[in-house]
Formats: C-alpha cells, sequence, structure tokens
C-alpha cells in the first residue's frame, strides 16, 4: 500500500479535479482547495448542488454533470454526504477520491471509504490537498507537521 505523499502526488498528478463542497456563504476548507488547486494548474470544477457558479466559474450540481468527467474528486462536506458523493464517484467512473481531514473539519466517512476500496476507487481518507500541492504555505506545513504528530494526517 502507497504512504499519503505517494497518493497525494499520484492524486495531484490528474489535470482535471472536481472539488465537492465549495460553497458562496462562507470562506472554507473546500474554496481553498478549488482556489490551490487552480492556481497549481489543474482544471478544476466546483461541485455544489445549490450554486450556478463559483468564483466566476460554472458550478456543477453533480459529478454526472460536469463535461468530459474528472479524474479525481476532493471531498469537503459532511460525512454523511461523503457516503452520496463516493456513489457518484462510482457512477462517473472517478477513480481518485481524497476525503478531507483538518484540525477543524472531517469529511471521512468509515463506510464512504469502505465503499472506494470496494469499488476500485484510490481514496485517501484525510489530510488535505494544500498540504501537498506546490508550493505548500507556510501555514499548511505548519499543519501538516502538527497533524502527523496527533495522528489527524495519516503518514
Amino acid at each position: 500500500m502507497a504512504n499519503l505523499a505517494e497518493m497525494a502526488a499520484d492524486f495531484l498528478a490528474q489535470d482535471r479535479i472536481a472539488v465537492a463542497g465549495v460553497t458562496r456563504t462562507k470562506e472554507d476548507a473546500a474554496n481553498s482547495i478549488y482556489r490551490k488547486l487552480k492556481t497549481a494548474g489543474h482544471e478544476v470544477f466546483p461541485v455544489n448542488p445549490n450554486a450556478e457558479t463559483f468564483d466566476g466559474d460554472p458550478c456543477y450540481p453533480d459529478l454526472g454533470s460536469i463535461p468530459g468527467g474528472v479524474a479525481g474528486v476532493v471531498v469537503v462536506t459532511k460525512p454523511e454526504i461523503t457516503e452520496q458523493i463516493v456513489r457518484d464517484c462510482a457512477r462517473a467512473g472517478v477513480s481518485r477520491v481524497w476525503i478531507h481531514r483538518s484540525l477543524v473539519g472531517n469529511s471521512v466517512s468509515d463506510e464512504a471509504v469502505r465503499f472506494c476500496e470496494q469499488n476500485g476507487i484510490t481514496v485517501i481518507p484525510g489530510g488535505c490537498p494544500n498540504l501537498f500541492c506546490e508550493p505548500v504555505d507556510f501555514g499548511h506545513k505548519c499543519m501538516k507537521w502538527f497533524g502527523r504528530m496527533t495522528g489527524a494526517v495519516p503518514k
């Protein structure tokens, strides 16, 4: 089994990535991840069934609505919503899922992780793409170190 750094490198090598859970009502991890991936050169697709646009880009109600599909999905939602999103990933042919977990929020659901593993979807159950997407800012470097020390970020 690959370690988190190897899985992160594989995930971040994908050109087309969706971020499920972006929001117009507050600044949160999903919004930050979306912007970081976009700045790093990925083609990023915001997913939120209650928004038409995000940062001036079309926002999609679900993964199946994204033209041409995506290779990976970052999930930043409540754990019970994560379970639905990973089922959507299977239907949409998404082969990689990163379920966000940080010091202040957790989207990981054991059921969602099991579903991914049982359906051939590579899953990263925890951590944040911003901990690995270069250049990593000082704040995320600190969070990565602290998360590893506390066990919140898998090694």
